[in-house]
């Protein structure tokens, strides 16, 4: 469904009239440094070779509405956020677990924003099919159990290469490595859960992280707003924009996208469908616009390099280069045994080698430059990995096609999902703002 520009216009500035103590100090009329609609200017989408980015720019309606949501926030997650002065961190974290668990009404003086919230995400859009999302859950349970943990990190670290996306996170502490250890965990755990089964109904695990994720956005947004000098409005905009969640909800569908269009296909076959119809309805969970959840390759491609191609580009160190470097480093397991030792080291070569190969187009000279420098030891772990994985999951998509074995298989898979969700332990999705460190244009 796509909503009327006129509509989302006064969606975004209705934001000043809700939370005027956040959003009062916008011009919603005038864009941020960070929009870069101009010809000349050097956008995300420039980084990327043999695409034409004029031709992205001369869509006028898509690129008005990408315009809107660059200044849309949260607006059910912040006006909760916003109570914690009054609730207590706390208080307002249990009301929100104990809403997702046992439904808002078992809440007892639930406030009227937390009921919002809840309503807003229980809202099943028209054009969800649960069953297609349990299909493509179904599907993407042998990457998440076997290939995600070797990935998660370098994909991670994507979002960090440019300033203008990247601030949020240097501002809220991660340029320390436990800190960066946390937040790859959380995510890792965010997409574990949701891809096990029923996990995106009402009452499932991934709808809870879902809630959870939107509520540390969101307090990450109150936070920096609420304290003077936090935030450069004039350089960066609203802090997290829902348009910013769509590289983590989206970039694997965007790549499914490119590579059915390659192929000389339009359309999506049954298990792509699936893939798809999960992460949109995730993302839906998450807060996204539903205009900016496509459902054809052609839609995702448009729309995921229109933003990209007005999303001011700028590789600063201390912000990128400090988040990236601290990422890399950190210790994501600390599993003791020979076989713990092996999977780090492992893991570390892979998704260094991921990193380069899929947001750097393979460039070693860069690599070095943003401090995730890959060497010939890193490709030789990573083409031996990748071969073993390639194996392993061959197995099981072998088995997922035979009746026997389909419903062992899949156990099997959700057990090692499982065993790697204790490994990251428990997810905690909140912001410490004592830990917020200014950071300036």
């Amino acid at each position: 469904m796509t909503a009327a520009l006129d509509t989302i216009a006064r969606r975004v500035r209705d934001q000043a009239t809700a939370l005027p103590d956040l959003f009062g100090r916008f011009d919603f009329d005038r864009p941020p440094e960070r929009w870069a609609a101009e010809a000349e200017a050097v956008s995300e989408l420039g980084r990327v070779k043999g695409i034409d980015r004029a031709a992205y720019l001369g869509d006028a309606d898509l690129v008005a509405r990408i315009r809107e949501y660059t200044m849309l926030g949260d607006r059910a997650g912040d006006a909760y956020a916003a109570l914690m002065p009054k609730l207590g961190f706390q208080r307002s974290v249990a009301m929100l677990v104990e809403a997702c668990d046992k439904g808002v009404e078992a809440v007892e003086d639930a406030p009227p924003e937390l009921v919002a919230l809840i309503r807003e995400m229980e809202a099943k859009p028209d054009w969800v099919d649960m069953e297609l999302v349990e299909e493509g859950a179904a599907y993407e349970r042998n990457a998440t159990a076997n290939l995600a943990p070797f990935l998660i990190r370098g994909a991670f670290i994507a979002t960090f290469l440019n300033k203008y996306s990247a601030l949020p996170m240097a501002l809220t502490g991660t340029l320390g490595h436990a800190t960066a250890a946390r937040r790859v965990k959380e995510t890792a755990t965010f997409f574990a859960t949701t891809a096990l089964p029923g996990a995106l109904r009402r009452f499932g695990p991934g709808f809870k992280a879902a809630a959870m994720v939107r509520l540390m956005h969101s307090m990450v947004r109150v936070n920096v707003l609420s304290r003077p000098g936090m935030w450069d409005a004039d350089t960066y905009g609203v802090p997290i924009p829902q348009l910013d969640q769509m590289p983590a909800g989206l970039i694997p569908i965007y790549f499914l996208s490119q590579d059915v269009l390659k192929s000389g296909r339009t359309s999506f076959n049954r298990i792509e469908r699936g893939r798809v119809e999960l992460a949109r309805y995730r993302c839906f969970l998450l807060g996204l616009p539903e205009d900016l959840l496509a459902d054809t390759p052609q839609e995702i491609v448009r729309i995921w390099r229109t933003r990209s191609a007005t999303l001011r580009y700028e590789y600063d160190d201390p912000i990128c280069g400090g988040l990236l470097r601290a990422t890399m480093e950190a210790e994501l397991s600390t599993d003791p045994s020979p076989a713990g030792r092996v999977k780090r080291r492992l893991e570390r070569s892979v998704s260094r080698v991921f990193f380069v190969k899929a947001f750097l187009n393979g460039d070693a000279e860069r690599a070095v430059g943003v401090g995730v420098p890959v060497g010939r030891r890193d490709h030789l772990i990573y083409g031996a990995t990748m071969l073993a994985l390639a194996g392993r999951m061959t197995a099981y998509r072998v088995a997922s096609r035979l009746p026997v074995l389909r419903h062992l298989a899949d156990r099997r898979l959700v057990r090692r999902i499982n065993r790697q969700l204790a490994g990251y332990g428990r997810a905690e999705f909140q912001s410490d703002a004592a830990h917020y460190r200014p950071a300036t244009a």
